[in-house]
Protein backbone atom coordinates (compact mmCIF):
# COMPACT_ATOMS: atom_id res chain seq x y z
CA UNK A 1 0.00 0.00 0.00
CA UNK A 2 0.94 3.94 -0.63
CA UNK A 3 0.78 5.77 2.28
CA UNK A 4 -1.20 8.80 1.95
CA UNK A 5 -2.22 11.44 4.36
CA UNK A 6 -6.03 11.68 4.60
CA UNK A 7 -6.19 15.62 4.15
CA UNK A 8 -4.17 14.63 0.59
CA UNK A 9 -6.26 11.24 0.03
CA UNK A 10 -9.92 13.62 0.59
CA UNK A 11 -8.56 15.84 -1.85
CA UNK A 12 -7.99 13.83 -4.28
CA UNK A 13 -11.14 11.70 -3.99
CA UNK A 14 -12.76 15.12 -4.73
CA UNK A 15 -11.68 15.78 -7.59
CA UNK A 16 -13.42 12.49 -9.20
CA UNK A 17 -16.29 12.29 -6.52
CA UNK A 18 -18.43 15.67 -7.36
CA UNK A 19 -21.10 14.74 -4.89
CA UNK A 20 -19.67 13.82 -1.26
CA UNK A 21 -19.42 15.49 1.95
CA UNK A 22 -15.68 16.27 2.62
CA UNK A 23 -16.40 16.63 6.26
CA UNK A 24 -18.35 13.03 6.94
CA UNK A 25 -15.16 11.70 4.57
CA UNK A 26 -12.62 12.99 6.57
CA UNK A 27 -14.21 11.64 10.21
CA UNK A 28 -15.38 8.55 8.51
CA UNK A 29 -11.47 7.37 7.46
CA UNK A 30 -10.54 9.52 11.21
CA UNK A 31 -12.26 6.84 12.54
CA UNK A 32 -11.61 3.91 10.28
CA UNK A 33 -8.27 4.20 10.40
CA UNK A 34 -7.85 4.50 14.26
CA UNK A 35 -9.98 1.00 14.69
CA UNK A 36 -7.83 -0.34 12.21
CA UNK A 37 -4.54 0.81 13.68
CA UNK A 38 -6.38 -1.24 17.14
CA UNK A 39 -5.94 -4.33 15.14
CA UNK A 40 -10.01 -4.07 13.34
CA UNK A 41 -10.11 -7.29 10.98
CA UNK A 42 -12.02 -7.43 7.89
CA UNK A 43 -15.77 -9.51 8.26
CA UNK A 44 -15.42 -11.43 5.71
CA UNK A 45 -11.78 -13.37 5.79
CA UNK A 46 -10.05 -11.98 9.31
CA UNK A 47 -7.37 -10.00 7.41
CA UNK A 48 -6.45 -6.59 8.88
CA UNK A 49 -9.39 -3.93 6.97
CA UNK A 50 -8.35 -1.36 4.24
CA UNK A 51 -9.38 1.80 6.13
CA UNK A 52 -9.71 3.69 2.84
CA UNK A 53 -12.15 1.05 1.20
CA UNK A 54 -13.85 0.57 4.20
CA UNK A 55 -14.29 4.45 5.00
CA UNK A 56 -16.20 4.37 1.58
CA UNK A 57 -18.22 1.47 1.73
CA UNK A 58 -19.64 1.59 5.25
CA UNK A 59 -18.30 -1.78 6.26
CA UNK A 60 -14.93 -3.19 7.22
CA UNK A 61 -13.64 -5.40 4.83
CA UNK A 62 -9.77 -6.08 3.68
CA UNK A 63 -8.39 -4.84 0.41
CA UNK A 64 -8.94 -8.25 -1.15
CA UNK A 65 -12.69 -8.48 -0.08
CA UNK A 66 -13.83 -5.56 -1.07
CA UNK A 67 -11.97 -5.08 -4.56
CA UNK A 68 -11.46 -8.85 -5.62
CA UNK A 69 -8.02 -8.10 -6.31
CA UNK A 70 -5.04 -9.40 -4.07
CA UNK A 71 -1.91 -6.75 -5.55
CA UNK A 72 -2.45 -4.01 -3.19
CA UNK A 73 0.99 -2.39 -4.17
CA UNK A 74 -0.60 0.57 -6.17
CA UNK A 75 -3.32 1.53 -4.11
CA UNK A 76 -3.51 3.88 -1.43
CA UNK A 77 -3.94 3.90 2.49
CA UNK A 78 -4.21 6.51 5.04
CA UNK A 79 -2.47 6.69 8.57
CA UNK A 80 -2.97 8.61 11.71
CA UNK A 81 0.83 8.25 12.25
CA UNK A 82 3.84 7.67 10.68
CA UNK A 83 5.18 4.65 13.11
CA UNK A 84 1.40 2.78 11.34
CA UNK A 85 2.27 3.64 7.42
CA UNK A 86 4.33 0.33 6.90
CA UNK A 87 7.75 2.07 6.76
CA UNK A 88 9.77 0.52 9.15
Amino acid sequence: MVPISIKEFVKQYERRNKLFNDHEMTESLKKVAKIRDRGATCRICGSLIWAIGSAIIGWNGCFTCITGEVDDSDDYEVYLSSRNNGKN
